[in-house]
């Protein structure tokens, strides 16, 4: 446990400021964890599991660093003592999983007494889920949503005071608490949140439902933050909101996306800047700028399309047209040398005719992703889309989807190739998960690359040559310098 818990005096009352009112708690839990821990006959396990989005993934390390604080040991072992779900519901598709994995956890909680379930994320925000969790579920132990993730070690405290089901559910908040623990998946590269929630109330969208709306972080406060992770050996950061291009505008100084990137560049340690997601109606000449301008911003923009119809995005409420999007891309190509576009692509959604398909894939065609994430869509209770007539069936969405599909897999395999035989820079990331002599990382573009190298280069960003194109990745070479 860190100096900074050890010198917490628990038998004091729980701070009403925060984050010292969670670093309380956190020492608080760890005399809990030691007493369970000696009941068990070993020291008490915790598996968190992520489903969904980057947002997400950045918010289950924070879960780590707590539990880890705590006195836990961490695992991927879902027979663990402690079993957090992170979950997801921009698709149905993500709630049928979790149903599916707390059926499973279920049978092994009556195997092991000292076992407790927690589920937390953008899943727990819908009502009709907690309910039913409450319902069919009752083995759970501890239910929480997006807004609070940061009071995790006070609702744990809750948990085990009680000894029965706690459900802590905000509709909304301005309240942001980052100076908590993180246990990151890799010490040299990290995700930043400089905002949460969501302003867009896209059609087809539950986030703004169950994120809230947007909120930025000061400027002063994302970068003390990734100064004090570069001080730490990070060499890449990805900042993180679900519409990174609106950042700034509802602080009481406003300041632009663009504004920020210029700061983080000067970060010395830092050497990549990436960020997600883009919405195409904010992408400001001066983002465009900032990005053909820059040396550590990545060339990678995940550019979400969803429909290459007019007549679709004025329906999914958008705010941008197809000739639009055309002549933004072709901006960013002009602008960023060796950029590489990828994008979110939804078939199905109501109304959808041959037609707006037709227009989807002439999209695909002339801008040419390097790839895309192509979804049926997914009705979600409670947007707008959900009740919208012509809801298509099943059987014409499953072929619009193929032919979609097999589109975007040829442009894309075919965009890929142009790296074959350059030179690239390549942050090495781990051991390949099939060939231990193979060490895989990525371009700065977010190409995957295979190359043979000794462990001791991970973290690294070294001179790889591209030798063998495999269509969405590459086998590789590192060059001597």
């Amino acid at each position: 446990m860190k100096d900074i818990y050890q010198d917490v005096d628990v038998t004091a009352p729980a701070p009403e400021s925060e984050p010292m009112r969670q670093h309380y708690f956190i020492a608080k839990n760890a005399q809990i964890i030691r007493s369970e821990s000696e009941a068990a006959g070993h020291t008490l396990t915790a598996c968190v599991k992520t489903f969904g989005c980057q947002m997400n993934e950045r918010d289950s390390e924070k879960l780590r660093g707590i539990l880890e604080a705590m006195g836990c040991v961490l695992t991927e072992n879902e027979e663990a003592d402690l079993v957090i779900y992170n979950t997801c519901t921009v698709r149905e598709n993500a709630n049928l999983k979790v149903y599916g994995r707390l059926g499973y956890l279920g049978g092994l909680k009556k195997k092991n007494p000292h076992m407790k379930i927690i589920l937390c994320g953008c899943m727990m925000q819908e009502p009709d889920t907690v309910e039913k969790i409450r319902k069919s579920y009752s083995y759970v132990d501890l239910v929480f949503g997006t807004h609070n993730i940061w009071k995790f070690a006070e609702l744990i405290h809750d948990m085990y005071e009680s000894r029965g089901l706690i459900i802590d559910i905000w509709k909304d908040t301005r309240t942001t608490i980052e100076q908590l623990p993180t246990q990151r998946t890799y010490p040299f590269k990290s995700g930043v949140n400089i905002m949460y929630g969501c302003d867009n109330f896209c059609t087809y969208c539950i986030v703004p439902y169950v994120r809230g709306r947007e909120r930025s972080r000061t400027p002063s406060d994302i970068l003390r933050e990734v100064s004090k992770l570069a001080s730490e050996g990070v060499v890449e950061v990805m900042l993180l909101g679900q519409n990174v291009n609106s950042y700034g505008k509802n602080l009481p100084d406003p300041v632009s996306f663009a504004d920020l990137l210029r700061e983080v560049e000067k970060i010395d340690g830092i050497e990549r800047i990436r960020f997600m997601t883009s919405h195409p109606k904010d992408l400001s000449e001066d983002l465009i700028d900032v990005m053909a301008s820059s040396s550590k911003i990545c060339p990678h923009l995940h550019l979400p399309l969803q429909s290459g119809s007019t007549r679709l995005l004025k329906k999914m409420n958008r705010h941008y047209t197809k000739e639009s999007y055309l002549d933004l891309c072709r901006r960013l190509y002009d602008s960023v040398p060796d950029l590489s576009l990828t994008t979110d692509l939804i078939v199905g959604f109501p109304g959808e005719t041959e037609e707006d398909l037709a227009d989807t894939l002439d999209v695909v065609r002339q801008v040419q992703f390097d790839s895309a994430f192509t979804f049926i869509y997914s009705k979600r209770t409670g947007t707008p889309a959900a009740s919208m007539p012509d809801q298509i069936p099943e059987e014409i969405v499953k072929d619009r989807f193929d032919r979609l599909l097999k589109l975007v897999q040829e442009t894309g395999a075919a965009r890929s190739g142009r790296w074959q035989g350059r030179t690239m820079p390549v942050l090495a990331e781990r051991v390949n998960d099939h060939d231990s002599s193979l060490i895989t990382g990525r371009t700065a573009q977010n190409m995957i690359v295979h190359f043979p190298a000794d462990p001791s280069v991970i973290g690294r960003i070294l001179p790889v040559s591209m030798d063998e194109c495999k269509g969405f990745y590459y086998f590789g070479t590192a060059v001597e310098k």
